[in-house]
């Protein structure tokens, strides 16, 4: 357990627009920061971080919370993970109790997978650093590399020792279960045939080790390289899709580039481990890769929260340049800007650094760096040389790639640079451009048409879904009185208050007397009066936990009352937060709801709240009545009493309050 020091502690000194930062690129927007969603795709900022009450709204996805709820929902951090990320982060001391064996054995599969991967990291660099084998050989080949100690350190290389089960044994000595050393693939377990024995092997047995970590920092796999010449073997090993390693949505080395990429407003893009390590070492560290696969829309997604542009760096390959056009095509169709910039024949990023000094990189890198467009028609004007139908495909390839462009303007552009460079009229091109639009419409309506049949019987359902839009008036309003016992339940205001008194004649009469209290006491002494009890469970629960906490300390803490909710009630809390003027009285009207003074105070704004609160329930206790009434109208004198008494009441309130109603009494 982290004790309440630690966690009031990190509370304290983390800033939100700081620790998101980390994770996604913000702008300042007024008094609060935008950015693009880390949970959806998208090509507006719709994700919002309010630096003024440490709190930030996904509108995309519709989750929100406070830092520690970001790290939950963005990384997997269980709530102490959480705390511990931020306190190293913020260099907070962490006081905590010894973690027993049965928390151990209680803690998550994904979380097991996490500390496996952990383990298995430090090991490995332990390897290296320390044993004989690790030393020689794994020491050696980085050495040739021409990495120094600082930059294995940083990356945290490794080596696995040449035995079959040193890992699996070592791990197993540890306490670590076989079970998620077999999930995280470090150890295979196969069986002997004909038999139940099983025999564990080391995945990555003899090869030198680069941990893949996340945006976080947290291990998620490894890549290994096998340092002999074995042919049978795989001159590369990366540990196999599991709970916690996806490779289509990682990138290597985005946990050391993403300040870099974000402070430099680029990402270079390269293919393997040593490429992303050589630029490092040599200054430049905005620098990513996909791991030698091909890449993918979940991992330029990555790049796009933290940059717009992305440079491509490729090998003087020709036949690789041509397969990797298509990786082009899918950052384009993410609205991003894509340069590319190709090396000399022979010659890969990791190369063409160990063989130039830091300066000579980067210049070689700003001047070689060319337009996509200018890329493309070049190399495939190549191939096209005189021929005319080969030139004809070429340009049409380059159409394509640019009808992948979501911006028009830039589209324009491209279309003119393509008419330039390919010496065709930029009419033919716009033609073009109208024909693939064309083709996809109708390929669109094409869908549609298949998806309207599949739902067919989807269309009453929608129609009910529709007409029953009304009945979250009640959420409505009980969301308000949460709304405005965030913004301000501890203010102390003067209420008018109705009170039973005995005139001389012995009479009772109600007369109107002005009481001073919180807005809080308010609000619970006339729900209480009432016995009005949430109908919506969340809301109910975020009331009471409001309540006690104003009860207890007198005023919100936010950081606090945001502990104690669920991620559900998080969102809600949040989202009412960051639309303050979303619960306004003089919103009511779309909600079927009519006032008829809309500059209020917090008083009226509370009187009119609890009152077309009592009014919405006045209204279903008639409709239960209506209903058990039934089709024959033959009502009791008991069910005619009560919704006697009920319109009364309703007219009461209505008058008290200057209220006006749109839902139907029945008389």
């Amino acid at each position: 357990m982290i004790s309440k020091e630690t966690i009031d502690k990190v509370f304290d000194a983390a800033r939100v627009e700081e620790v998101l930062g980390d994770f996604v690129q913000l702008k300042k927007s007024g008094s609060n920061f935008k950015g693009l969603s880390p949970f959806s795709d998208e090509r507006t900022p719709s994700f919002m971080v309010s630096p003024v009450k440490q709190i930030w709204k996904d509108f995309s996805s519709g989750k929100g919370g406070n830092v520690v709820a970001f790290l939950m929902e963005h990384e997997h951090y269980t709530y102490p993970e959480a705390i511990k990320y931020l306190a190293k982060k913020y260099n907070i001391e962490v006081e905590e109790t010894e973690q027993t064996n049965e928390a151990k054995e209680k803690a998550s599969e994904r979380e097991s997978m996490y500390l496996v991967s952990e383990f298995a990291q430090k090991n490995f660099q332990n390897n290296l650093k320390t044993t004989e084998p690790g030393k020689a050989i794994g020491g050696t080949y980085f050495k040739e590399r021409g990495f120094t100690r600082e930059t294995i350190d940083k990356f945290k290389l490794g080596y696995s020792l040449d035995e079959w089960d040193a890992f699996t044994k070592e791990a197993l000595g540890k306490g670590y279960q076989l079970e998620f050393l077999e999930k995280t693939g470090l150890t295979i377990i196969k069986k002997k045939e004909g038999t139940t024995e099983k025999r564990m092997f080391d995945r990555f047995k003899g090869r030198v080790m680069f941990p893949i970590h996340s945006m976080s920092g947290r291990v998620l796999g490894f890549g290994g390289r096998i340092l002999t010449n074995d042919k049978k073997a795989a001159k590369y090993l990366n540990s196999p899709e599991s709970d916690i390693y996806h490779k289509s949505k990682v990138l290597y080395g985005i946990y050391h580039a993403k300040q870099a990429i974000a402070k430099q407003d680029n990402c270079y893009l390269v293919e393997g481990y040593t490429d992303v390590i050589q630029f490092h070492q040599s200054g430049i560290e905005n620098v990513v890769a996909s791991s030698g696969t091909a890449l993918t829309s979940e991992q330029i997604r990555l790049i796009n929260r933290l940059t717009k542009n992305i440079t491509v760096l490729f090998d003087g390959d020709a036949a690789g340049l041509r397969a990797s056009l298509r990786g082009i095509d899918l950052i384009l169709e993410q609205g991003m800007n894509v340069k590319v910039c190709t090396f000399p024949e022979g010659q890969d990023p990791d190369s063409f650094a160990r063989a130039h000094t830091d300066s000579e990189l980067k210049e070689f890198l700003d001047q070689n760096a060319t337009d996509f467009i200018r890329f493309k028609a070049s190399l495939l004007v190549k191939d096209a040389k005189n021929d005319p139908i080969k030139k004809a495909d070429t340009i049409r390839e380059i159409v394509n790639s640019i009808y992948k462009i979501p911006d028009r303007i830039q589209r324009e552009v491209y279309v003119q640079e393509c008419s330039r460079i390919m010496d065709i009229s930029e009419d033919v091109l716009y033609n073009t451009l109208a024909q693939l639009g064309n083709k996809e419409v109708a390929e669109a309506n094409k869908k549609h048409k298949e998806e309207q049949k599949k739902n067919t019987f989807n269309v009453v359902k929608d129609a009910e879904s529709t007409a029953s839009g009304k009945i979250n008036q009640l959420d409505e309003l009980e969301k308000a009185i949460i709304g405005i016992l965030l913004f301000h339940g501890d203010k102390t205001e003067t209420f008018n208050d109705v009170v039973l008194e005995e005139d001389e004649e012995g009479n009772m009469i109600e007369n109107e007397v002005k009481v001073d209290m919180k807005v809080y006491e308010k609000i619970f002494l006339d729900l209480q009066t009432d016995e009005i009890e949430f109908a919506n469970t969340d809301f109910n629960e975020i009331y009471n936990i409001l309540i006690e906490c104003f009860n207890v300390e007198g005023a919100l803490k936010m950081d606090d009352f945001l502990q104690k909710l669920s991620f559900k009630q998080n969102a809600v809390v949040v989202d009412i937060l960051m639309n303050e003027e979303k619960y306004a009285l003089s919103n009511w009207e779309s909600k079927d709801i009519l006032v008829k003074d809309k500059d209020m105070s917090v008083r009226l704004l509370v009187f009119q709240t609890i009152s077309m609160l009592r009014l919405k329930l006045l209204n279903m206790l008639v409709d239960s009545i209506h209903e058990a009434i039934g089709a024959n109208n033959n009502a009791s004198m008991d069910q005619m009493e009560d919704i006697k008494n009920y319109w009364s009441l309703r007219k009461i309130l209505s008058d008290r309050f200057g209220l006006v109603t749109n839902t139907t009494f029945y008389n």
